[in-house]
């Protein structure tokens, strides 16, 4: 999907009216109408990708509350002016990273996803951006995502199996392998790579 297609953006600003119409709505004929309105914002994605009803409703019409965007970290681990990368099952690999769980911060979810997915124990340093995720990477999700990009420090450990990835090994800026792009572009990581160069980086945000 195109990151200029206006469909896409007035089905999510639908999602998001109806999301919040069905929060702080009362009268039951407006609730009924914020509803289809919802639903018609989920048709109108299914319709468009190749994503099913039934996902599309998982994914945009699974959340209560005043709509806000979900946050991901990412974190860049250096060692020798290389970069630690971790394979994912379809061979592509990404920055150690995932979904900031609720009961944890943005640095403890840093740490925490780079040990389940490499097995190397990391102190979180600092931030290096913190970006609109639809302004970087496809496709682009019925969702809000904010992405932080974190530099760590490397302290110990080994890797282990683990269900998300099967690899891990770092990598020079002139030799990335094949990136997972919706979750981390080339650009990102070279973006990356110029933190860890610079002395007094100043944190990028959209």
């Amino acid at each position: 999907m195109d990151k200029n297609e206006k469909w896409l953006q007035w089905a999510v600003e639908l999602q998001s009216i109806a999301q919040a119409g069905l929060t702080y709505g009362r009268d039951k004929f407006d609730l009924e109408r914020y509803q289809r309105l919802r639903e018609i914002s989920a048709e109108m994605i299914a319709h468009k990708t190749e994503i099913s009803p039934e996902k599309v409703r998982d994914l945009f019409c699974g959340e209560t509350g005043y709509q806000t965007p979900k946050l991901d970290t990412r974190a860049a681990v250096f060692q020798e002016d290389k970069i630690l990368l971790v394979r994912e099952n379809d061979g592509r690999w990404a920055l150690p990273g995932g979904w900031v769980d609720v009961n944890v911060s943005v640095k403890e979810n840093t740490v925490k996803e780079v040990k389940e997915e490499s097995g190397l124990d990391v102190s979180a340093d600092g931030i290096i951006a913190v970006q609109d995720r639809s302004k970087h990477n496809l496709p682009l999700y019925a969702y809000g995502v904010c992405k932080i990009f974190v530099l760590c420090s490397l302290i110990g450990g080994e890797f282990t199996e683990n269900i998300e990835t099967t690899e891990s090994r770092y990598f020079s800026e002139e030799e990335l392998p094949p990136l997972a792009e919706e979750k981390n572009t080339p650009d990102q990581v070279r973006m990356c790579f110029q933190a860890s160069r610079t002395k007094d980086w100043k944190v990028l945000f959209d």
